[in-house]
């Protein structure tokens, strides 16, 4: 378990672009970008200052949030004791047919918000005492966050920022987001492109899924804990086993062993129930079962792979 002395030493990533003046230029790139839009993976090339018309992620100009407050659900290292500040955006760039937020992701219940809101947001969680800024479905509104980061750090936000994504995330996103994230949790929902544009509307996921996983380790490195065991910053990998093992359990397991790090801190999901359209996609129309999971654990255990969240490697399902 990689641990740091303490959290009296922490700087987040984003303070240092402040001081040097990098972070308003990584601004001004980003709403660049938006003109011919390449920030997520499907790269739909839509002028987004002018018109949504056409993106999936159906978000222009301004972000659309869901909710914002203090989550005590998500990973330990998160969580803390005091939560982890959590700023659900609305659409997304994936088309799940489980999605179990899928009013949220698939409708975009929620509302506007420009950037001085949205930094307003960050300070109110640091307020509050939430351990990190938790930024969920972000890989659509990155020049939202990074224009919202800029206002809030001049304004002394100090947290580390974490990105909760999808996993369907372009380099270029992650250029503009290197030395401004701290914490990157990506999904890694697939080890099949193939049945990833079955059950989530995308091409070629796994190629993209696994360069952006390599590009945010090679920023951030194996998560670090500090002496409380809160994450400071690094990679947390998610990886939600699915009914008949269509997520490809073996083969994403076998790529964060082998090629990312066998210290990977991973959050290895049971929970899978079928959600929104997921009954008309069998098998995704059951829920798992313990064998299945039981199996995912099995491998984990066999690929060294031993930063399992909430002690996973340490129980079985009942059968």
């Amino acid at each position: 378990m990689q641990e740091s002395t303490g959290r009296e030493t922490f700087a987040p990533a984003y303070a240092a672009l402040l001081e040097s003046g990098e972070l308003a230029g990584r601004v001004t790139a980003a709403r660049r970008h938006m003109q011919d839009c390449d920030l997520c993976a499907r790269y739909c090339h839509i002028n987004r200052l002018e018109t949504p018309r056409g993106a999936v992620c159906r978000t222009g100009e301004r972000a659309v949030v869901y909710s914002c407050g203090a989550h005590h659900g998500e990973e330990d290292p998160l969580r803390g004791t005091r939560g982890s500040g959590t700023i659900f955006f609305s659409w997304c760039n994936l088309r799940c047919v489980f999605c179990q937020n899928w009013e949220i992701s698939h409708k975009g219940t929620g509302h506007e918000v420009g950037p001085d809101e949205l930094a307003g947001m960050m300070l109110a969680l640091q307020a509050q005492g939430c351990h990190n800024i938790n930024l969920v479905s972000p890989s659509h509104v990155v020049t939202q966050i990074i224009s919202a980061v800029e206002i809030a750090a001049r304004r002394g936000l100090h947290l580390p920022l974490v990105y909760n994504t999808g996993g369907y995330d372009s380099p270029e996103a992650l250029a503009l987001l290197d030395g401004i994230i701290d914490i990157y949790m990506p999904d890694m929902k697939y080890g099949d492109s193939d049945i990833a544009r079955r059950y989530s509307r995308v091409r070629d996921y796994v190629r993209f899924n696994r360069a952006a996983v390599r590009e945010m380790h090679r920023q951030v490195g194996d998560l670090v804990l500090d002496a409380q065991g809160i994450a400071q910053r690094g990679l947390l990998a998610r990886h939600l086993v699915l009914p008949q093992n269509l997520a490809g359990t073996e083969q994403v397991l076998d790529f964060l062993a082998r090629e990312i790090s066998p210290d990977t801190y991973l959050n290895l999901m049971d929970q899978y129930h079928p959600c929104y359209r997921a009954r008309e996609h069998p098998p995704q129309d059951r829920p798992l079962l313990a064998g299945e999971y039981n199996c995912a654990l099995a491998l984990a255990a066999r690929l060294g792979l031993q930063r399992l969240d909430r002690d996973q490697g340490q129980r079985r399902r009942p059968l």
